[in-house]
Protein backbone atom coordinates (compact mmCIF):
# COMPACT_ATOMS: atom_id res chain seq x y z
CA UNK A 1 0.00 0.00 0.00
CA UNK A 2 1.07 3.59 -0.65
CA UNK A 3 0.82 6.37 1.92
CA UNK A 4 -2.09 8.80 2.03
CA UNK A 5 -1.61 12.04 0.13
CA UNK A 6 -1.69 14.93 2.58
CA UNK A 7 -4.24 17.60 1.60
CA UNK A 8 -3.35 20.11 4.30
CA UNK A 9 -1.99 22.58 1.74
CA UNK A 10 -5.40 22.66 0.01
CA UNK A 11 -7.59 23.23 3.04
CA UNK A 12 -8.27 26.92 2.28
CA UNK A 13 -8.90 26.29 -1.44
CA UNK A 14 -12.44 24.95 -2.03
CA UNK A 15 -11.93 24.11 -5.70
CA UNK A 16 -8.68 22.29 -5.07
CA UNK A 17 -10.36 20.28 -2.30
CA UNK A 18 -13.21 19.33 -4.63
CA UNK A 19 -10.84 18.39 -7.45
CA UNK A 20 -8.80 16.06 -5.24
CA UNK A 21 -11.90 14.65 -3.54
CA UNK A 22 -13.42 13.95 -6.95
CA UNK A 23 -10.29 12.16 -8.10
CA UNK A 24 -9.41 10.15 -4.98
CA UNK A 25 -12.61 9.93 -2.94
CA UNK A 26 -10.69 10.82 0.24
CA UNK A 27 -8.78 13.68 1.85
CA UNK A 28 -6.13 13.31 4.56
CA UNK A 29 -5.13 16.10 6.95
CA UNK A 30 -2.29 16.21 9.45
CA UNK A 31 -3.04 17.77 12.86
CA UNK A 32 -6.46 19.11 11.84
CA UNK A 33 -7.69 18.74 15.45
CA UNK A 34 -5.91 19.83 18.59
CA UNK A 35 -4.60 16.62 20.23
CA UNK A 36 -5.73 17.76 23.69
CA UNK A 37 -9.37 17.53 22.52
CA UNK A 38 -8.75 13.91 21.58
CA UNK A 39 -6.84 13.15 24.76
CA UNK A 40 -9.74 14.32 26.92
CA UNK A 41 -12.21 12.06 25.11
CA UNK A 42 -9.73 9.19 25.06
CA UNK A 43 -9.39 9.46 28.84
CA UNK A 44 -13.15 9.37 29.34
CA UNK A 45 -13.61 6.30 27.16
CA UNK A 46 -10.68 4.40 28.64
CA UNK A 47 -11.86 5.17 32.16
CA UNK A 48 -15.09 3.35 31.23
CA UNK A 49 -13.05 0.45 29.84
CA UNK A 50 -11.05 0.31 33.06
CA UNK A 51 -14.21 0.24 35.18
CA UNK A 52 -15.40 -2.72 33.09
CA UNK A 53 -12.19 -4.63 33.80
CA UNK A 54 -10.91 -4.46 30.23
CA UNK A 55 -7.56 -2.85 31.06
CA UNK A 56 -4.49 -4.29 32.73
CA UNK A 57 -4.61 -3.79 36.53
CA UNK A 58 -2.36 -0.99 37.72
CA UNK A 59 -1.77 0.41 34.22
CA UNK A 60 -2.41 4.02 33.18
CA UNK A 61 -5.83 3.96 31.46
CA UNK A 62 -4.56 6.42 28.83
CA UNK A 63 -2.18 3.73 27.58
CA UNK A 64 -5.08 1.41 26.72
CA UNK A 65 -3.23 -1.74 27.78
CA UNK A 66 -5.58 -4.70 27.62
CA UNK A 67 -5.98 -7.03 30.60
CA UNK A 68 -4.70 -10.56 29.92
CA UNK A 69 -7.29 -12.74 28.22
CA UNK A 70 -9.73 -9.92 27.37
CA UNK A 71 -11.06 -9.90 23.81
CA UNK A 72 -14.49 -8.44 23.01
CA UNK A 73 -16.39 -7.34 19.91
CA UNK A 74 -19.75 -5.72 19.22
CA UNK A 75 -22.54 -6.76 19.65
CA UNK A 76 -21.55 -8.99 22.61
CA UNK A 77 -23.57 -7.92 25.68
CA UNK A 78 -20.50 -7.02 27.74
CA UNK A 79 -19.17 -4.87 24.94
CA UNK A 80 -22.50 -3.13 24.39
CA UNK A 81 -22.86 -2.31 28.09
CA UNK A 82 -19.71 -0.17 27.85
CA UNK A 83 -20.67 1.15 24.41
CA UNK A 84 -23.98 2.44 25.78
CA UNK A 85 -22.03 4.49 28.33
CA UNK A 86 -19.76 5.88 25.60
CA UNK A 87 -22.83 6.99 23.66
CA UNK A 88 -23.83 9.10 26.67
CA UNK A 89 -20.56 11.06 26.74
CA UNK A 90 -21.11 14.70 25.87
CA UNK A 91 -17.49 15.05 24.69
CA UNK A 92 -17.95 12.16 22.25
CA UNK A 93 -20.77 13.94 20.42
CA UNK A 94 -19.24 17.41 20.76
CA UNK A 95 -16.06 16.36 18.94
CA UNK A 96 -18.08 15.79 15.75
CA UNK A 97 -18.69 19.56 15.68
CA UNK A 98 -15.01 20.49 15.82
CA UNK A 99 -14.91 23.90 14.06
CA UNK A 100 -11.85 23.17 11.88
CA UNK A 101 -13.46 19.97 10.59
CA UNK A 102 -16.88 21.50 9.88
CA UNK A 103 -15.25 24.52 8.19
CA UNK A 104 -13.35 22.17 5.85
CA UNK A 105 -16.61 20.41 4.92
CA UNK A 106 -18.34 23.77 4.33
CA UNK A 107 -15.65 24.58 1.77
CA UNK A 108 -15.77 21.12 0.22
CA UNK A 109 -19.58 21.15 -0.11
CA UNK A 110 -19.93 24.81 -1.05
CA UNK A 111 -22.84 25.15 1.39
CA UNK A 112 -23.49 24.66 5.12
CA UNK A 113 -22.73 21.22 6.51
CA UNK A 114 -25.15 18.91 8.29
CA UNK A 115 -23.33 17.02 11.03
CA UNK A 116 -25.08 13.66 11.44
CA UNK A 117 -25.89 12.94 15.10
CA UNK A 118 -25.49 9.17 14.64
CA UNK A 119 -21.90 9.01 15.90
CA UNK A 120 -19.88 5.81 16.13
CA UNK A 121 -17.04 4.81 18.43
CA UNK A 122 -14.73 1.90 17.67
CA UNK A 123 -12.88 -0.06 20.35
CA UNK A 124 -10.67 -2.68 18.70
CA UNK A 125 -8.95 -5.36 20.76
CA UNK A 126 -5.61 -6.84 19.64
CA UNK A 127 -5.17 -10.42 18.39
CA UNK A 128 -8.70 -10.53 17.01
CA UNK A 129 -8.04 -10.28 13.28
CA UNK A 130 -11.00 -12.32 12.10
CA UNK A 131 -13.29 -9.50 13.25
CA UNK A 132 -11.34 -6.74 11.48
CA UNK A 133 -13.71 -4.52 9.50
CA UNK A 134 -13.67 -5.79 5.88
CA UNK A 135 -13.51 -3.74 2.69
CA UNK A 136 -16.89 -2.03 2.27
CA UNK A 137 -18.73 1.15 1.29
CA UNK A 138 -20.54 3.26 3.88
CA UNK A 139 -23.42 4.21 1.59
CA UNK A 140 -25.23 0.88 1.97
CA UNK A 141 -25.51 1.59 5.70
CA UNK A 142 -26.22 5.33 5.50
CA UNK A 143 -28.38 5.87 2.37
CA UNK A 144 -29.72 9.38 1.89
CA UNK A 145 -27.39 11.45 -0.29
CA UNK A 146 -24.33 9.69 -1.72
CA UNK A 147 -22.47 12.91 -0.91
CA UNK A 148 -22.24 11.92 2.74
CA UNK A 149 -18.64 11.85 3.95
CA UNK A 150 -17.16 10.04 6.93
CA UNK A 151 -14.43 11.48 9.14
CA UNK A 152 -12.27 8.74 10.67
CA UNK A 153 -10.36 10.04 13.68
CA UNK A 154 -8.13 7.89 15.90
CA UNK A 155 -8.13 9.01 19.53
CA UNK A 156 -4.37 9.20 19.83
CA UNK A 157 -1.38 8.08 17.80
CA UNK A 158 -2.32 5.16 15.56
CA UNK A 159 0.49 3.46 13.64
CA UNK A 160 -0.50 0.79 11.14
CA UNK A 161 0.40 -1.90 13.69
CA UNK A 162 -2.37 -0.62 15.99
CA UNK A 163 -4.97 -0.89 13.23
CA UNK A 164 -5.29 2.22 11.09
CA UNK A 165 -7.58 2.58 8.06
CA UNK A 166 -6.97 1.91 4.36
CA UNK A 167 -8.75 3.53 1.39
CA UNK A 168 -9.05 2.16 -2.15
CA UNK A 169 -8.24 5.44 -3.88
CA UNK A 170 -10.62 6.34 -6.72
CA UNK A 171 -13.04 3.48 -6.00
CA UNK A 172 -15.91 5.92 -5.29
CA UNK A 173 -16.23 6.62 -9.02
CA UNK A 174 -17.67 3.24 -10.00
CA UNK A 175 -20.94 3.15 -8.03
CA UNK A 176 -22.02 0.46 -5.58
CA UNK A 177 -20.31 -2.93 -5.61
CA UNK A 178 -21.76 -6.34 -4.82
CA UNK A 179 -21.28 -7.47 -1.24
CA UNK A 180 -20.98 -10.75 0.64
CA UNK A 181 -21.47 -11.65 4.32
CA UNK A 182 -18.39 -10.95 6.42
CA UNK A 183 -17.31 -10.70 10.03
CA UNK A 184 -16.45 -7.32 11.48
CA UNK A 185 -18.38 -4.06 11.71
CA UNK A 186 -21.21 -3.79 9.19
CA UNK A 187 -21.33 -7.51 8.42
CA UNK A 188 -20.82 -7.06 4.65
CA UNK A 189 -17.64 -7.15 2.58
CA UNK A 190 -16.51 -6.50 -0.99
CA UNK A 191 -14.13 -8.58 -3.11
CA UNK A 192 -11.57 -5.95 -4.10
CA UNK A 193 -9.15 -8.23 -5.99
CA UNK A 194 -10.65 -7.44 -9.45
CA UNK A 195 -10.88 -3.67 -8.84
CA UNK A 196 -8.34 -1.49 -10.72
CA UNK A 197 -7.58 0.86 -7.85
CA UNK A 198 -4.71 1.36 -5.42
CA UNK A 199 -4.83 1.00 -1.63
CA UNK A 200 -3.64 3.91 0.49
CA UNK A 201 -2.91 3.82 4.21
CA UNK A 202 -0.41 5.15 6.73
CA UNK A 203 0.44 5.98 10.31
CA UNK A 204 -1.76 8.49 12.12
CA UNK A 205 -0.61 10.94 14.75
CA UNK A 206 -2.99 12.42 17.29
CA UNK A 207 -5.02 15.11 15.52
CA UNK A 208 -4.78 13.60 12.02
CA UNK A 209 -8.09 13.13 10.21
CA UNK A 210 -9.09 11.00 7.21
CA UNK A 211 -12.33 11.89 5.41
CA UNK A 212 -13.91 9.93 2.56
CA UNK A 213 -16.96 9.71 0.29
CA UNK A 214 -19.74 7.24 1.09
CA UNK A 215 -18.93 5.25 -2.09
CA UNK A 216 -15.20 4.99 -1.30
CA UNK A 217 -14.16 1.41 -0.54
CA UNK A 218 -12.22 1.23 2.71
CA UNK A 219 -11.24 -1.26 5.40
CA UNK A 220 -9.58 -1.46 8.77
CA UNK A 221 -6.00 -2.60 9.15
CA UNK A 222 -5.81 -5.39 11.80
CA UNK A 223 -4.73 -4.44 15.31
CA UNK A 224 -1.48 -6.41 15.48
CA UNK A 225 -0.20 -4.74 18.62
CA UNK A 226 0.64 -7.02 21.51
CA UNK A 227 -1.71 -5.57 24.11
CA UNK A 228 -3.18 -2.19 23.10
CA UNK A 229 -6.72 -1.10 22.36
CA UNK A 230 -7.28 0.94 19.21
CA UNK A 231 -9.80 3.74 19.78
CA UNK A 232 -11.32 5.75 16.95
CA UNK A 233 -14.51 7.59 16.05
CA UNK A 234 -16.59 7.75 12.87
CA UNK A 235 -18.47 11.01 12.27
CA UNK A 236 -20.56 11.72 9.18
CA UNK A 237 -21.29 14.92 7.27
CA UNK A 238 -23.26 16.00 4.22
CA UNK A 239 -24.45 19.12 2.39
CA UNK A 240 -27.43 20.42 4.36
CA UNK A 241 -29.61 20.56 1.23
CA UNK A 242 -29.29 16.84 0.49
CA UNK A 243 -31.69 14.11 1.64
CA UNK A 244 -30.96 12.46 4.99
CA UNK A 245 -32.58 9.30 6.32
CA UNK A 246 -34.39 9.22 9.64
CA UNK A 247 -32.02 6.50 10.78
CA UNK A 248 -29.07 8.87 10.44
CA UNK A 249 -30.74 11.11 13.03
CA UNK A 250 -30.99 8.36 15.65
CA UNK A 251 -28.29 7.27 18.11
CA UNK A 252 -26.00 4.54 16.81
CA UNK A 253 -27.75 1.19 17.31
CA UNK A 254 -30.79 3.14 18.63
CA UNK A 255 -30.63 1.24 21.91
CA UNK A 256 -31.56 4.37 23.86
CA UNK A 257 -33.52 7.51 23.00
CA UNK A 258 -31.84 10.91 22.85
CA UNK A 259 -33.31 12.13 26.18
CA UNK A 260 -31.59 9.21 27.92
CA UNK A 261 -28.29 10.00 26.19
CA UNK A 262 -28.51 13.67 27.20
CA UNK A 263 -28.89 12.97 30.91
CA UNK A 264 -26.06 14.68 32.78
CA UNK A 265 -24.91 16.88 29.90
CA UNK A 266 -23.72 20.33 30.96
CA UNK A 267 -24.89 22.14 27.80
CA UNK A 268 -28.10 22.02 25.76
CA UNK A 269 -26.52 23.54 22.64
CA UNK A 270 -26.07 20.23 20.78
CA UNK A 271 -29.16 18.50 22.12
CA UNK A 272 -31.48 17.88 19.16
CA UNK A 273 -29.69 20.54 17.09
CA UNK A 274 -30.84 18.96 13.79
CA UNK A 275 -34.48 19.53 14.74
CA UNK A 276 -33.85 23.26 14.32
CA UNK A 277 -32.46 22.85 10.78
CA UNK A 278 -34.35 22.87 7.43
CA UNK A 279 -33.68 19.23 6.55
CA UNK A 280 -34.93 17.06 3.69
CA UNK A 281 -35.71 13.94 5.76
CA UNK A 282 -36.54 10.73 3.88
CA UNK A 283 -37.35 7.18 4.96
CA UNK A 284 -34.69 4.45 4.87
Amino acid sequence: MKDFQDSGDLIQDPQALRDRAGRDGYLFFRRLIEPKRLRDLRRQILDLCAEAGWLAPGSDPLEGIVAPGRKLVEPEPEFMAVYDRIQRLEAFHALAHEPALVAMYDRLFGEPTLVHPRNIARIIFPANEEFTTPAHQDYIHIRGTPDTWTAWIPLGDCPEELGSLAILSGSHQAGIYETHPAKGAGGRGIDTAPLPFEWRTGDFQAGDVLVFHSHAVHKAVPNRSRDRLRLSVDYRYQPISGPVTRGSLLPHYARHAWPEIYQGWRSTELQGYWERLPLNIIEE
